[in-house]
């Protein structure tokens, strides 16, 4: 009997040998994608921020501002291609000090390889509406399970172009090691003011007439990212915004403020990397390494068995024959002297 449990055995073990590496190369990376449904809230917040109030047509200084982002993702967007996640962000800004007037909104959508990370071209992707705008490089996400210490393109939103997000040093953020990298957006034009605006409010003679104007920012975006995910688990986002008259005599601040990843968006964010890393780690290490394990150990029982089946049969001698009565066996001594 234990011939045969061997060999089933032995093949059991075959087969979860040859499974190991189907697991690692091929089903692992099936596994490893971004999320087509995304759904993450994120709050940025600036203090001893400087803003110009256009409701009141007045500058305000030494303001706390919050920037809440909200990221979902459009699981019917892709056209029923699997290979591309679309993510929709909003972004609401406001002062706490009236936290039901916003002063800013904004919104974009991406889409973008689930396996790369890299933006693609297709799915209604657009910048506040705009459908125009060609994005390249990448997003919200770095690449996935694969982030190294190079530079990258990202897309600026706001001037709507790549600029380089540049590595520079690891850091420790609630116990996970991070890649550090900065994105430094040179001050640039990104749109024309559709109303003109008081001399005096621009620095110049105040018996000047209004004066037509265009808005200028520079960025510098530091980002911490988890190299195992590549989730960016915090972010500061160092803003200045000018507007100024097309010949630069007159100026002025609109935007000032250094906002920075709120303590429990940040826990957050390093839960869903290291539950993410957890299922990344799984299927390319612990899940492949542990078949071929349970194969080695099924593989050496079975033969173990068919090795004792093979002593036990050999012990027990050839089958004893048949007599004449039909039973096994030699005759008993009584039957011969009869």
């Amino acid at each position: 009997m234990r011939r045969p449990v061997g060999l089933i055995v032995v093949c059991l073990g075959a087969f979860c040998l040859s499974l190991a590496p189907l697991v690692r190369f091929y089903v692992a990376e099936q596994v490893v994608k971004a999320p087509l449904n995304r759904f993450q809230t994120t709050r940025l917040e600036a203090r001893n921020a400087t803003y110009f109030d256009l409701a009141e047509l007045k500058p305000r200084s030494g303001a706390t501002l919050r920037a809440t982002t909200i990221v979902r993702g459009d699981v019917r967007a892709n056209g029923g291609n699997d290979d591309i996640a679309v993510w929709d962000s909003t972004t609401t800004v406001v002062d706490i000090a009236n936290p039901d007037r916003p002063l800013q909104i904004s919104g974009f959508r991406i889409a973008f390889d689930r396996r790369t990370s890299r933006l693609v071209r297709c799915c209604g992707a657009n910048v506040d509406g705009d459908t125009s705008v060609r994005m390249s490089g990448y997003g919200l996400l770095f690449p996935i399970a694969d982030v190294r210490k190079r530079d990258y393109p990202f897309f600026d939103m706001t001037t709507r172009r790549p600029v380089p997000m540049r590595y520079s040093g690891e850091d420790e953020v609630r116990g996970v090691r991070t890649y550090r990298f900065v994105q430094r957006v040179p001050e640039t034009k990104t749109s024309t003011i559709g109303v003109r605006l008081p001399a005096r409010m621009l620095g110049m003679d105040p018996r000047l007439p209004d004066q037509k104007v265009d808005r200028y920012s520079a960025i510098t975006v530091t980002m911490w990212v988890d190299p195992r995910t590549g989730i960016p688990v915090r972010q500061r986002q160092d803003i200045s915004s000018t507007v100024r008259t097309p010949d630069g005599r007159g100026r002025m601040t609109v935007a000032s403020a250094d906002l920075v990843t709120m303590p429990e968006s940040e826990r957050s964010l390093v839960d869903t990397a290291n539950a993410g890393a957890l299922k990344i780690e799984a299927a390319r290490s612990w899940v492949p390494f542990g078949t071929f394990l349970l194969g080695l150990a099924l593989l050496l029982l079975g033969v173990i068995a068919g090795l004792l089946g093979s002593r036990r049969s050999a012990r027990s001698g050839p089958p004893a024959p048949r007599r004449s009565d039909g039973r096994f066996g030699a005759p008993a001594a009584s039957s011969r002297h009869r």
